[in-house]
């Protein structure tokens, strides 16, 4: 197993025609955007690709698509598991990994209910280990359909598998995120920070990177950000947080389009609607991100 890159994963949209099926064009488009923008691996079938609204089948093809387009440039994680006995996740993530991923993404909640111990967490990722021989994971502390954080004891335990790449941190806390980071030290393993109000801090730190939304936003802002992170984009980032949060994901494909990318802004995701008022917003938005842009 290789280590992921030091830098900037996004997490993927799924772009939509305007009869809510999959625009397959787009998102191959889209794969080179994200590459061409400075990103150096992509996470698919994520919860901003929707994931939740897409069939089986249609994950299925949305993450061959994106490990076909990419063709090898950057890696390509890719979430496994959509609940169900243990079997179902394990024969569900080796599809997956069939189709030429780097890691399966697990999502801890599904696992384990919100009352269940960490010890059962343990038990069933064991088995899923069993059922998945040699194939490279993650983990997402995804908030749906509920939030449920890796303890660093948790953390610890995955490690010594020497299968665990990728940590997608939620935790909103800079000194657990400090705490993972030590955990992996001098491992083929990253954290990557989700939470932007402190993403200067995380990379100082030693996080191999970012995978957040605000990347759907301005790609190549946040892979320059990762290079070099400013005090003067973290508090953009910062004080614009709630805004790029708002009738998310369609504000993000909003974004895009301005900035000349051809994207729906067709989403199957119920969201708060996109009114005039919020489009005002992110137009004054996109004018302010373009101060950090490079000449």
């Amino acid at each position: 197993m290789t280590a992921l890159p030091r830098g900037f994963i996004p997490v993927m949209l799924t772009p939509f025609h305007d009869d809510l099926s999959i625009d397959y064009a787009t998102l191959r488009r889209l794969c080179d955007y994200y590459i061409e923008g400075g990103a150096v691996g992509l996470f698919a079938n994520c919860l901003s690709s929707e994931m939740y609204e897409l069939s089986p089948e249609e994950r299925l093809t949305v993450i061959k698509t994106v490990a076909d387009q990419t063709a090898g440039r950057v890696p390509v994680v890719a979430t496994g598991t959509f609940g169900g006995d243990i079997d179902e996740m394990a024969a569900f993530s080796n599809q997956v990994y069939s189709l030429g991923v780097d890691a399966i993404i697990i999502l801890n909640n599904q696992f384990v209910s919100a009352e269940e111990t960490d010890e059962v967490f343990l038990s069933r990722m064991k088995l899923w280990m069993e059922l998945t021989p040699g194939v490279p994971f993650g983990i997402y502390e995804c908030p749906l359909p509920y939030k449920r954080l890796i303890s660093l004891s948790v953390l610890q335990e995955l490690l010594a598998s020497g299968r665990l790449c990728y940590h997608k941190d939620t935790s909103l806390h800079i000194e657990q995120v400090k705490a993972k980071i030590e955990a992996g030290a001098g491992l083929r393993f990253g954290v990557y920070d989700a939470y932007m109000v402190h993403a200067k801090a995380s990379l100082e730190a030693g996080s191999m990177g970012l995978s957040c939304i605000q990347g759907n936003f301005f790609p190549r802002l946040l892979a320059d950000f990762c290079s070099q992170p400013s005090e003067d984009f973290q508090a953009f980032l910062t004080e614009n947080m709630d805004l790029m949060h708002s009738a998310y994901p369609t504000s993000a494909k909003y974004a895009l389009q301005k900035q000349g990318f051809p994207i729906s802004l067709a989403t199957r995701r119920k969201v708060d609607p996109l009114t005039e008022e919020l489009q005002a917003k992110l137009d004054h938005l996109l004018t302010s991100a373009s101060r950090y842009r490079s000449p």
